[in-house]
């Protein structure tokens, strides 16, 4: 990692993921989400696998259903209509309820982010835990709660995780930048698509 700036080790970033008039393409933002969680590696603290855990499992299920269905679910939209049209009963569309729960953990992350770059003083501890309250909190129960605000505390310094992203650091905060808002701007789409419809709000 210290050879190569991080956004140079990933196989596919956000900036890269197709979005169309069908909607964003599946096979992409899978891979670009897989790639996202490799920056919790970089965290460098064990506390963290239970998000990475849980967004892999997520895309996991996508990965599958994509596979199942080639053509039928080439967008995460396609996929979405779908899946509620071999499903009838809301209740069996697990895939749709693994994607809403995957867009909601890649909010919290990149709502994390983004309070952290907006404040250069704040430590990532403290922009996580608000991203956590602001994204994920409402939609965890008393015994998951507890879990995250554990690992929102082991977040590392923000002198010691930027670095880690690669040098020189102008050049890597530009592509972070792009990262984080082409992450962004495809949550604003799809949020706007679940209101309608998806299984839950984002």
């Amino acid at each position: 990692m210290s050879q190569k700036q991080f956004f140079e080790t990933i196989t596919k970033s956000f900036v890269d993921v197709p979005i169309t008039d069908a909607g964003v393409d599946t096979a992409s933002f899978c891979e670009a989400s897989e790639n996202l969680v490799k920056i919790f590696g970089l965290f460098g603290n064990p506390a963290f696998q239970v998000v990475q855990n849980d967004l892999n499992g997520n895309i996991a299920k996508v990965r599958a259903f994509l596979a199942a269905h080639p053509d039928h679910a080439q967008t995460l939209e396609s996929l979405l209509a779908h899946d509620k049209k071999i499903h009838p009963n809301e209740k069996d569309r697990d895939v749709s309820r693994g994607l809403m729960w995957l867009l909601r953990g890649l909010r919290f992350t990149a709502r994390g982010l983004r309070i952290n770059l907006s404040n250069p003083t704040q430590e990532l501890s403290a922009s996580f835990t608000k991203g956590y309250e602001e994204t994920l909190k409402k939609y965890h129960g008393i015994m998951v709660r507890p879990i995250f605000a554990l690992a929102m505390k082991a977040c590392p310094y923000r002198a010691t995780f930027y670095p880690k992203l690669g040098e020189p650091q102008d050049v890597v905060m530009v592509k972070l930048e792009e990262w984080l808002s082409a992450l962004e701007n495809i949550l604003k789409i799809e949020e706007a698509h679940f209101v309608k419809e998806g299984p839950g709000p984002l």
